[in-house]
């Protein structure tokens, strides 16, 4: 270096010190909590960065069901990360995955009522409130842990009901009693909430007829802006129904319901509840998840030509019935909304019958169909069919996923088959359609 040249001066030596505060938040917003920590002991800038609220507004909080040293500190963690920036909280998810005693289950109590009364005294902001699968009617809940979690869950929803927007409750499994009173807090300050999206699937413990229960009923009538309500069918009645059209049609825009082989869903709903709903909430499109229930019968009472139905999914995993024909569903009851079905999602055992020709005429009579997955015994020449009439402008697919079961330990042919097919329709597959077709062999 030139004797004369100016001395290079420590603040020179590096560009991080003239990095904008708008690039260094979000190389922050990168770092985990360690590394956060971390930098922010590097200098006075980077430690007010730290601080930023833009950082801290998204946060999923994850507690292991299987205690270990690794995961020991998970629980004290998030009551400091909560302590000292639970303030700047606008979206939280919990966690607790799959809780195998009752040690973890109190520990995990305990420390959610302290983080739920921090969260309580310091935010004003949360919008979004995640606690999902906690199954609380499993043996290792204790009455009195399962009690108090649910004490601490309705009180911290009565103080931030007000501002709350979306709230997920999945797979809570409660009874009626203490799942309506967690749903009542939310309207404890106004008289009603203001809740936009609200998922409520599995949170009733399985065999409740919900739909019978008062109480439940007038829980609902507190929600009067819902955008998106996702339930189980064993809630669905009359009254319900009305109550969403009296009190949500300006909103209301997508209902979300699962049925499950082991909820009662024998209740009669009326046709003329389902219209009038659908002519009040004109944007309304119902999504329907049928778990292990098939036989045409039980899906005709539920799916009422009234109901605009947007998407609908059969699943019987790998259960197969000698006496459940799938024929009369496919030919007779779907078709019914081919004006308004836009997915499609079959997973079912049909090794006693053939399917592929009435699978075919379902896809090309839906016109505004984009979506159809199915996971069945099928030809393989089925999916060469559907291609075909992709390309002649007959369906108008975006997403195309079919496993094709075969009774065969070996699927060299249909795979042959598959590729040969790929090559010929490789010009449609790559423009935009989002395939996926794969011979499975099941025995």
């Amino acid at each position: 270096m030139d004797e004369e040249s100016p001395a290079v001066q420590p603040q020179d030596q590096s560009c991080w010190a003239a990095l904008p505060a708008v690039c260094l938040r979000r190389v922050f917003w990168w770092l985990g909590d360690g590394d956060r920590s971390r930098a922010a002991l590097v200098c006075r800038t980077w430690n007010q960065t730290m601080y930023s609220a833009d950082l801290w507004r998204h946060r999923t909080i994850t507690f292991s069901g299987r205690l270990s040293r690794v995961h020991a500190s998970e629980f004290e963690s998030a009551l400091w990360y909560v302590k000292k920036f639970g303030r700047y909280l606008e979206h939280l998810e919990i966690k607790f995955l799959n809780p195998y005693n009752a040690v973890l289950t109190k520990k995990f109590q305990v420390t959610m009522r302290g983080l739920l009364s921090c969260l309580g005294k310091s935010n004003s902001r949360l919008k979004s409130l995640s606690v999902q699968h906690l199954e609380l009617d499993r043996l290792v809940w204790r009455n009195s842990v399962r009690t108090s979690f649910i004490k601490s869950l309705s009180f911290f929803l009565k103080k931030v009901g007000k501002h709350l927007d979306h709230l997920n409750l999945k797979g809570a499994r409660l009874t009626v009693e203490q799942g309506c009173a967690v749903l009542s807090a939310l309207s404890f300050v106004r008289g009603e909430s203001g809740l936009s999206q609200l998922n409520i699937e599995d949170y009733f413990s399985h065999h409740l007829a919900v739909y019978s229960s008062p109480q439940f009923h007038a829980a609902m009538a507190a929600f009067h802006s819902l955008v998106s309500l996702t339930l189980n069918y064993n809630c669905i009645s009359d009254e319900l129904l009305d109550g969403l059209c009296e009190n949500n049609s300006r909103t209301l825009w997508t209902l979300n319901i699962k049925c499950h082989v082991h909820d009662p869903h024998g209740q009669v709903v009326w046709g003329m509840s389902w219209a009038r709903l659908a002519r009040q909430a004109s944007k309304l499109k119902v999504n329907f998840f049928f778990e292990r229930i098939m036989k045409h019968e039980r899906l005709a009472r539920i799916l009422l030509q009234e109901i605009p139905v947007r998407s609908v999914s059969l699943r019987s995993c790998y259960f197969s019935d000698p006496d459940w024909s799938m024929r009369p569903t496919l030919t007779d009851l779907l078709p019914t909304f081919r004006h308004t079905l836009q997915k499609l999602t079959f997973e079912f055992n049909n090794s006693h019958e053939s399917l592929d020709e009435e699978l075919g005429l379902l896809v090309l009579s839906c016109r505004k169909l984009f979506y159809f997955k199915v996971w069945a015994f099928l030809d393989v020449r089925f999916v060469e069919r559907i291609l075909k009439s992709q390309e002649e402008g007959q369906c108008s697919l975006r997403t195309l996923k079919v496993r094709i079961y075969t009774s065969r330990y070996e699927t060299h042919e249909e795979d042959r088959t598959l590729r040969e097919i790929h090559r010929r329709y490789r010009r449609l597959i790559d423009a935009g359609l989002n395939y996926l077709v794969i011979a499975y062999p099941m025995m």
